[in-house]
């Protein structure tokens, strides 16, 4: 199709604002869906998220929309509104050239609609502002236009007011993006330039590749290559989402489909790659994607050394179709061989592992998530710590850092005092106050990473009764009293429960996590000695008392040195045994670690 009358467009929002029920709409009346394969959130076709109502991949659909007597090719890519998959968001809009900024009419402007906005503000887009929700009681779209004015400066006289769930003004939007987005430039004759914005691995055809075109055309049986690894590959198979995949024979500059060619290495293709054709002149490649910048660590040991191989596996498949999660083997005195893993926010930690479970059938244990510290040495020279048991001996650096970030709070006024009180309590600093409008209020803290991912999200969404959003980015690495806190099961360092935290809060913490160690390991036929400790200071200590047997029970009368012979036996038992037994920490207890303060 003539680029003229194409229009590539990405949908972005806050989570919950109807990016999905808008998206079905539009396949809806466009026609692009039949009503009997019609279903909700059509798009968001993973079972998890079906099953906890969030897009987690950003997914492309091709429809037809007739404006003024003329047929236009609108690509959609419908993308995530978590926090924890901004980066999905990203390589999304780097394949369009608009967004339509869609806002609930009721709950306003909310933390991920900022961060999206200036994102696709950064790529230069045209942005439609769209209130959606305007059929329920409690909507304010005048008031909402002007929160949208205030907070992102963006031109929302004319926003257009929608209800995704009836379908009323959803045409309206279609008509808007034909006239205000501007096609895709792009010479069809140029030599050819892809963009590789995703790709998902498949069984039987090895790995489907997701292409925008931005020069040139790719027709059916064309031998392509991989710009940064060189590899050829013949197009066994082209065409576009419709929402599922549909074949056709040729994709041009400005258009969005797929490419299948039997690529069975996972290694072979990189989201952010460019695709040319083999034999033509060399191209310059696209700009392709930063690497995202990892917020949060934890370990997978699999339960069963054996099947460490399936887990590399399963991480590498996972990691092809999310750029953004990174892997690298580590190992564990107490939990034998696993993998490192790099994520995106807590949420990104909990998807990952759930998918590894149902999709790879993988039994594992997960450590307690930490942060990127970086220490400086002697020479002046810096260095990341991934994990606290990478942290050297406090008389081999100079200064440990921590990693803070930029937190952006929008809260109910009402709840300005609580949100502070609970910002300085996780050694928050204040940064400036934004009214938006008479209710909402935007609040900016600079707070340590490691305290955002310990509990903070939890006790704001408490405070603010579910109103609060947050939205955060690292800023800068600050000197600070860190310290590593250990924890010993019967004297044994437990590396994977170890964790750096503040001086002041070491303590507290300490308790904390050995009153929940002791819930969940159960008892032994010895005692079990719990002990937090900051350097060789022990701070809390809680025992496990052990398994009682009563090996008196059968002495009826009798001498009472023959009770003591079988007590002192039995008390020289437990004793050999708390020598060397062995402690068994089961998963829960691992993930008991995860849950904050005690209530």
């Amino acid at each position: 199709m003539d680029a003229q009358y194409i229009r590539n467009f990405s949908i972005i929002a806050h989570i919950d604002h109807g990016k999905s029920t808008l998206a079905d709409r539009m396949l809806e009346i466009t026609g692009s869906v039949k009503a009997r394969d019609m279903r909700a959130q059509i798009l968001d076709d993973m079972e998890l998220e079906r099953e906890r109502g969030i897009t987690i991949k950003a997914r492309a659909v091709t429809i037809y929309h007739e404006y003024k007597g003329q047929r236009y090719e609108l690509n959609l890519i419908d993308t995530p509104g978590h926090v924890d998959f901004s980066y999905e968001v990203e390589k999304s809009l780097q394949a369009c050239e608009g967004a339509v900024l869609l806002v609930d009419a009721s709950q306003g402007v909310e933390a991920q609609t900022v961060a999206n906005a200036y994102l696709a503000m950064e790529q230069e887009h045209e942005i439609l502002p769209v209130l959606n929700k305007v059929d329920l009681a409690h909507a304010r779209p005048d008031e909402i236009a002007e929160e949208i004015e205030n907070s992102l400066a963006i031109e929302a006289t004319d926003a257009l007011c929608i209800s995704a769930k009836t379908g009323e003004g959803v045409p309206a939007v279609l008509d808007r993006i034909v006239e205000r987005i501007p096609c895709p430039t792009g010479d069809p004759e140029a030599p050819l330039q892809a963009l590789i914005f995703d790709a998902v691995f498949d069984e039987y055809r090895g790995v489907i590749v997701y292409l925008r075109l931005f020069s040139g055309t790719l027709k059916n049986r064309d031998l392509a290559k991989m710009v940064s690894t060189g590899t050829e590959y013949e197009a066994l198979e082209i065409g576009r989402f419709q929402p599922k995949m549909k074949k056709c024979d040729e994709l041009t500059a400005g258009e969005v489909g797929y490419l299948v060619s039997n690529i069975k290495q996972l290694g072979d293709v990189r989201v952010g790659d460019t695709l040319t054709h083999s034999k033509g002149p060399d191209v310059e490649p696209l700009e392709g994607y930063q690497e995202p910048q990892h917020m949060v660590y934890a370990d997978f040991y699999p339960t069963s050394p054996g099947d460490y191989e399936r887990l590399r596996d399963a991480l590498e498949t996972l990691s092809l179709s999310d750029s953004s999660l990174s892997f690298f083997p580590e190992t564990s005195d107490a939990l034998g061989f696993g993998f490192r893993c790099g994520f995106l926010g807590l949420l990104h930690m909990e998807i990952i592992q759930q998918r590894l479970e149902r999709e790879h059938d993988m039994d594992m244990i997960q450590t307690a998530p930490s942060v990127t510290y970086r220490i400086q040495l002697a020479d002046g020279s810096e260095q990341d710590i991934r994990s606290p048991g990478q942290l050297p001996e406090p008389d081999k650096y100079e200064a440990l850092l921590e990693p803070i970030v930029r937190a952006s709070m929008m809260i109910p006024t009402e709840f300005i005092g609580v949100l502070m009180q609970i910002a300085n309590d996780h050694r928050g600093i204040f940064v400036r106050q934004d009214h938006l409008s008479p209710t909402r209020v935007q609040l900016v803290y600079d707070i340590p990473l490691a305290e955002i991912i310990y509990d903070f999200y939890d006790k704001l969404k408490s405070a603010t009764r579910g109103y609060g959003t947050l939205n955060y980015e690292i800023i800068k690495y600050n000197h600070d009293k860190l310290v590593k806190l250990r924890l010993l099961v019967n004297g044994d360092d437990v590396d994977a429960l170890s964790s750096i935290c503040h001086e002041s809060q070491a303590q507290q913490r300490g308790r904390a996590i050995l009153k929940k160690l002791r819930k969940n390991i159960p008892r032994h036929l010895f005692e079990v000695r719990l002990q937090a400790a900051v350097g060789a200071k022990i701070i809390a200590r809680e025992n496990i008392a052990a398994l009682r047997k009563d090996v008196t029970a059968k002495c009826y009368g009798g001498d009472i040195s023959r009770k003591r012979k079988l007590l002192e036996k039995q008390k020289a038992g437990k004793r050999r045994m708390r020598q060397i037994g062995n402690v068994d920490i089961p998963q829960k207890a691992f993930l008991s670690v995860l849950g904050g303060d005690e209530k």
